[in-house]
């Protein structure tokens, strides 16, 4: 297929699936070491950077698979791709492990939640609180959505950064 570009397909469900198990592997290992209700800043560093490892290695291997050739909205595609295609597997486990491995999952995290936000505020009074469970509750669906949004934003900064430092765009001739 010379003198044509790939399609960016290929790379996007490949190291989207990849960013997505290694993601599943890490977050079973936080299940089975009981930290899975931690949201640490490491915790969550760690989990962006499984994202970005596998948008940049997917975007290299683009290029490599495309006779060397790189054009930065191939990368900031193949990112954001990668970016949705690794959160909604990641969204799958949440709900595997949440719904089937430890039924009790949101409950055990609202308590917690619930004697975070009573020391950071404690101003607030209990109708408070059940007010922003129940809007919680109601806006859960949706904050999965934002989540996606969120990934697919992140998997396009780091391919627009990739893709600047990577690019290599096709001679016109």
């Amino acid at each position: 297929m010379e003198g044509q570009d790939l399609k960016t397909q290929k790379p996007i469900l490949t190291y989207g699936a990849l960013a997505g198990l290694v993601g599943v592997v890490f977050g079973f290992m936080l299940y089975t070491q009981g930290l899975h209700y931690e949201r640490s800043f490491t915790i969550q560093a760690i989990q962006y950077g499984i994202l970005a490892v596998f948008i940049v290695i997917g975007i290299v291997q683009y290029k490599k698979s495309n006779e060397n050739y790189l054009k930065i909205g191939q990368a900031i595609k193949i990112g954001a791709g990668i970016g949705v295609i690794a959160t909604i597997i990641g969204i799958i486990w949440f709900y595997f492990m949440s719904g089937v491995l430890e039924p009790d999952y949101m409950d055990k995290a609202m308590e917690i939640a619930k004697v975070d936000a009573f020391e950071a505020n404690p101003n607030m009074t209990q109708e408070q609180w059940d007010q922003g469970v129940e809007f919680q509750k109601k806006f859960f669906p949706i904050f999965m959505g934002v989540g996606v949004l969120l990934s697919a934003l992140f998997g396009l900064v780091v391919g627009l950064i990739t893709g600047a430092i990577v690019k290599k765009p096709r001679p016109s001739y």
